[in-house]
């Protein structure tokens, strides 16, 4: 028989891991932070006394991984509902499942309707990584990627994927070739497009930060480019012969891409600076784009961790600017990343709270801007969208891992 303490440590807790567990948490009692731990709280004393470090270990401690122990509560405890109305959206009697780890950055979730599997990337490693709804079989999707993030289907089953590397948006047809939709703007490479989403009338909308202009996401700018700006990263290696590397010339902005194939700017970097994830609501008649912080080499205005939504009109023409909101959270940035919207408008959010342990995850907001609820996960989340059969399955990029949650709801538009 396998002893205990040499059992896998990802999906098995140990009687030493454990034990160790309950002292944290019975010395952030002593400290008088227990009543925070269980909301997510800054680990503080009540008085300014002793405090105990920062824990992700949830009491009673737990696996997250599908060969876990059952969860012994009826709700789960890392599902905060902030307002009431959260209740009518989080699913009792189910739990937040790590469907698998040992990525490096993992982002754009997507869901194939049709094939009912998720894809999503993992940036670092150029590939991209598909889980089935049937068997829960993990395997590699796509390798090279070049360094894809954000990836959706539209409305006739397509894949849509941004690449950083080639700092271009593509479209993988049914007969499995590849259609590239925007590689430039005016005759100027893009940045890194960052994050993509289908709208009814055929077109695509898309953001173009500059995350993907460092060695660990893509590839850095030629010698005197924003991100290598001294010329000492020599963007080749590690590449093909032939590897042209780029230069950034633009902006962040956001664009469209009409039927036609006419790229539209549509969000300018005065508007919102280093857009990153962007969603319609459910009736496509407002747009909520997130706005992260600086990427390598920006001189423009800079996110601060927002996020700001739009009017769509009939024109395509978007109006009424203005900040969602601004993402604090407890006094903590929960600064946001990949967003979607449920079927009646609360709009799902990753957040990426640093080292504020506790209050990364995902928060939850309804239409108006008011937080509502809150998923606390024990890594930084990049994405979130929903999925499943029923599209009632929230999965959820996080960091090295990917983990997914029922709830009582389903998300708007396709993947």
């Amino acid at each position: 028989m396998q002893h205990p303490e040499e059992r896998d440590p990802e999906t098995t807790i140990s009687r030493r891991t454990l034990v160790h567990g309950l002292a944290v948490c019975a010395g952030a009692t002593v400290a008088g932070a227990s009543a925070a731990l269980a909301q997510g709280g800054p680990q503080a004393g009540a008085q300014g006394g002793p405090v105990a470090p920062p824990s992700t270990i949830t009491s009673p401690p737990r696996d997250f991984s599908p060969r876990g122990a059952p969860t012994t509560y009826f709700w789960d405890p890392d599902i905060i509902a902030v307002d009431p109305s959260f209740n009518d959206l989080a699913q009792p009697n189910t739990a937040i499942k790590r469907l698998h780890t040992g990525l490096l950055w993992a982002e754009g979730p997507a869901w194939s309707a049709q094939g009912r599997y998720l894809l999503w990337s993992d940036i670092p490693n150029n590939r991209q990584m598909r889980w089935s709804e049937d068997d829960g079989h993990i395997s590699v999707f796509r390798t090279p990627s070049n360094n894809s993030n954000g990836n959706s289907f539209d409305f006739q089953g397509r894949q849509l994927s941004c690449e950083h590397l080639t700092r271009r948006v593509v479209r993988y047809e049914h007969d499995g070739t590849a259609t590239v939709l925007a590689d430039s703007y005016n005759g100027k490479k893009l940045n890194s497009p960052n994050d993509v989403v289908a709208h009814p009338d055929g077109s695509y909308w898309f953001t173009d930060p500059p995350y993907g202009g460092q060695l660990y996401e893509g590839e850095p700018d030629v010698a005197g480019g924003p991100s290598n700006s001294g010329g000492k990263l020599n963007p080749r290696i590690g590449q093909p012969a032939g590897f042209v590397p780029g230069k950034r010339e633009l902006p962040t902005n956001c664009y469209r891409i009409d039927p036609s194939g006419r790229i539209d700017l549509v969000v300018t970097e005065e508007q919102v600076p280093d857009p990153n994830g962007l969603c319609f609501s459910p009736d496509y008649k407002k747009l909520y784009v997130a706005s992260t912080g600086k990427g390598p080499g920006d001189t423009g205005p800079g996110g601060k961790g927002d996020m700001f939504v739009f009017d769509v009109g009939t024109d395509n023409k978007l109006s009424n600017h203005k900040r969602f909101s601004d993402f604090m959270v407890d006094g903590v940035k929960c600064g946001p990343d990949g967003v979607r919207c449920d079927v009646n408008g609360n709009v799902w959010c990753s957040s990426n709270a640093g080292r504020a342990v506790g209050y990364s995850g995902v928060t939850v907001w309804s239409p108006e801007g008011k937080l509502i609820g809150r998923i606390r996960l024990p890594e930084v989340c990049g994405n979130v969208c929903f999925g499943g059969p029923k599209r009632n399955r929230l999965f959820m990029a996080a960091s090295q891992s990917l983990y997914a949650v029922y709830t009582a709801t389903q998300g708007a538009g396709p993947g």
